[in-house]
């Protein structure tokens, strides 16, 4: 892992991009690394653009600021590719992860020019797999792990299923359901 890794999400309220950056950062720190994970968002409602941002280091991070040159982008909701500037300072030797239906070839002409890589994953068919419903969050989080190589997968499932266990007690299938989104987009992300 390199010394410090930058993420900066982009999500629509209420599809849980902040939980997602929240939930890496705990299972990150449960690993042994400094972290942060926080969002950015004003007065906005359901529905209306959010930013969160991780960042990830073996060494203590002193920077307190938002990210603007990320090392990932994840897009929990591709309809932000025409309203805002997902690839602004994202490093081309990182990648951006796309939450689409759609082949990766009809995303690049909505990147701005960004020459790095584009992963696709379908957070929809995966949640509505394993959970009946559609939270994009887990399967983006899974997919992010598995682009970045941020930690070793069969650590971050572990990890995450204390924590699923610790926010879902009192719903088992919760946890189960989630562990399998996760599980699947890690196989699924491209």
């Amino acid at each position: 892992m390199k010394d410090l890794i930058e993420i900066r999400w982009h999500g629509r309220g209420g599809q849980g991009a902040k939980t997602a950056a929240l939930l890496l950062a705990d299972v990150a720190f449960s690993t042994g690394m400094y972290v942060q994970g926080f969002p950015e968002y004003g007065p906005e409602r359901m529905g209306a653009p959010i930013t969160a941002y991780n960042r990830l280091s073996a060494n203590v991070i002193r920077t307190h600021s938002n990210i603007y040159d990320p090392d990932y982008v994840v897009v929990v909701d591709e309809t932000l590719l025409d309203s805002v500037h997902v690839t602004d300072g994202l490093k081309e030797d990182g990648a951006i992860v796309i939450n689409t239906s759609r082949p990766r070839e009809e995303l690049i002409p909505k990147l701005a020019g960004y020459k790095g890589r584009v992963c696709t994953i379908d957070a929809r068919k995966i949640s509505l797999e394993a959970l009946g419903r559609y939270f994009p969050n887990s399967p983006m989080l899974a997919a992010i792990v598995k682009v970045s190589g941020i930690m070793d997968e069969d650590t971050f499932l572990e990890e995450m299923r204390k924590s699923y266990a610790h926010k879902f007690a009192q719903k088992p299938e919760v946890i189960e359901g989630n562990m399998k989104a996760l599980s699947l987009a890690l196989q699924e992300v491209q």
